[in-house]
């Protein structure tokens, strides 16, 4: 079966964002602008599945970067199979897991976000180092199990269809286009979409680049230097080593190159 790769745009935005440089420790520091892998987790609040991925190719800013620093308690302790009391107090009565850091972030962001939603046919998922394995049943070329079943329901019922082993005997990406569209259109999502970290979670919006009026990107050119892309998950996914590009951004707009491009470091 011909296809090809649909394009779609979403406008995000909030009062706050982190996109925590993995190179400093001690306190978080933001990059200057959002990196494609927190947006990639966007577009999958809105829809994923184990059929699909999600290639970021395009990121506009549309709002002048700045900043605030703000200063917070963190839990310092690393959760394990006993609790952690975090009102819980030493000999001197100083609170044993909280740690007080500095976090410099970004405030008041908008950014127009642009990716292919890719599809992956059934013979090519277990060649990805077995990443979809839980999913998968190889004999009968069907699902076992999905990681969302709300938006199973919803294929069901798109498919009007009752049996689940029957979900996926005419997938298409065709389908998950229209899927990812109505619920987008909707506002709906399966988590709350948030800009680098939980806290900064954003508001979100469909474009529709043909008939919506788009305001311009910040007249900024910069070389925002080597940032992270993505955690290469096909590689391991217990223990994913990061990817990172040099980020260029002309006139308020950064071209993100595909995953296999010679530009990605690994």
């Amino acid at each position: 079966m011909e296809y090809y790769d649909k394009e779609f745009c979403l406008e995000v935005w909030g009062p706050i964002a982190c996109f925590t440089r993995p190179e400093l420790k001690v306190e978080r520091v933001s990059y200057d602008v959002i990196t494609p892998s927190a947006a990639r987790a966007i577009f999958e609040a809105v829809f994923w599945k184990p059929a699909i991925h999600w290639q970021v190719t395009k990121i506009e800013v549309l709002n002048p970067i700045k900043w605030t620093s703000v200063k917070r308690n963190e839990v310092g302790a690393v959760a394990s199979k006993n609790p952690i009391f975090i009102d819980e107090v030493d000999n001197k009565g100083k609170l044993k897991n909280r740690q007080q850091k500095n976090t410099l972030m970004l405030r008041n962001v908008r950014y127009r976000l642009w990716a292919k939603l890719e599809f992956i046919p059934m013979r090519k998922r277990n060649e990805m180092n077995n990443k979809f394995s839980r999913w998968l049943n190889p004999d009968l070329e069907t699902y076992k199990e999905s990681r969302n079943p709300l938006i199973d329901y919803e294929e069901a019922d798109y498919l009007q269809m009752d049996e689940v082993n029957h979900l996926r005997k005419d997938e298409n990406p065709g389908k998950y286009n229209a899927m990812f569209e109505r619920r987008a259109s909707k506002g709906q999502c399966f988590t709350q979409p948030y800009l680098g970290t939980r806290e900064c979670s954003c508001s979100f919006r469909l474009v529709n680049p043909v008939t919506d009026k788009l305001d311009d990107p910040i007249n900024e050119t910069r070389d925002l230097g080597i940032m992270l892309y993505d955690m290469d998950f096909e590689a391991d996914i217990n223990n994913p080593p990061a990817m990172f590009y040099r980020a260029k951004m002309e006139n308020g707009v950064i071209i993100v190159p595909p995953k296999d491009c010679e530009e990605i470091l690994k």
